[in-house]
């Protein structure tokens, strides 16, 4: 078993404490003696540090922490591979979470080559990015995979949100999922950000070893530039997104062969890359 297998979470940091949901009391404006309660997203301050050298910190849902880890590793080319993980401990320290990664020396040196240090949030995934070299990186340009059914997105969106159990119960919440060659969700995984939610689901697929060429994956959110930068490393051949892309998201997936197809609220999905043959921007 690689070295990478054995994430371990301390024994301090189980998750159901800092992930339960809180009902809030509120009064309604204008009539204050109508009151009621309602069960509110949850968010914690993440610190992440590798081999000792803190690198990031970002809002999170805390909740599949250890997936987002994985994921943003990945997807910011702090590692090349989930090998270059050796080990993920957590701790809370009250409504914040220290997270100590320990890297391979390779991927260590290379991280302090890069001398990046972010400030992310849950609205900004390339806030602290402090060159345009980082911001429109060079990317691995992927191997052409076969578009998804036009059937597996029948009811999508209704599917999404029968699986969406943080959102069903708080709101405020993005989604990303992956939905397999049989057209089955598979995976969901939901956060206070876009980009944070995308990183849990690619970290999860990584380290469940699931095939990211067969089926897709799917954003509930606006589909940005930096979640087309984290599909291509992650290696995702299709992405699916229920908002519609952004021209540069378009132009920079039909650039690394990534097959993006826009899921409408009341019309056919928009397959935007790759081009069709007759429309050729």
């Amino acid at each position: 078993m690689p070295r990478s297998a054995e994430i371990v979470t301390s024994p301090e940091t189980s998750e159901p404490a800092a992930t339960q949901p809180e009902g809030y009391a509120y009064a309604q404006l204008g009539n204050p003696d109508v009151t009621d309660s309602a069960i509110l997203a949850q968010e914690s301050a993440l610190a992440i540090s590798y081999n000792g050298i803190s690198h990031a910190v970002m809002m999170v849902s805390p909740s599949a922490v250890e997936d987002f880890i994985t994921g943003f590793s990945l997807t910011s080319a702090v590692v090349d591979s989930i090998d270059d993980i050796y080990d993920i401990r957590l701790r809370h320290v009250g409504a914040a979470i220290n997270a100590d990664v320990e890297i391979s020396s390779r991927a260590f040196w290379a991280m302090k080559q890069q001398r990046r240090q972010l400030a992310g949030t849950s609205g900004c995934g390339l806030c602290g990015v402090e060159a345009l070299e980082q911001a429109l990186p060079q990317l691995n340009v992927l191997a052409k995979a076969e578009l998804p059914a036009a059937a597996h997105l029948d009811g999508l969106r209704e599917r999404i949100n029968a699986v969406q159990d943080l959102a069903r119960r708080s709101g405020a919440l993005h989604a990303a999922l992956y939905v397999d060659g049989s057209g089955e969700i598979r995976t969901c995984r939901e956060d206070i950000g876009r980009h944070n939610a995308l990183d849990k689901l690619i970290g999860a697929l990584v380290r469940e070893s699931h095939d990211v060429r067969q089926g897709f994956a799917v954003v509930t959110s606006r589909c940005s530039l930096e979640l087309i930068h984290k599909a291509v490393r992650a290696g995702i051949g299709n992405l699916v997104s229920l908002s519609a892309p952004t021209a540069l998201t378009v132009q920079w997936a039909r650039r690394h062969n990534l097959n993006l197809i826009h899921l409408p609220h009341h019309s056919a999905p928009r397959v935007y890359s790759p081009a069709p043959s007759a429309r050729e921007e």
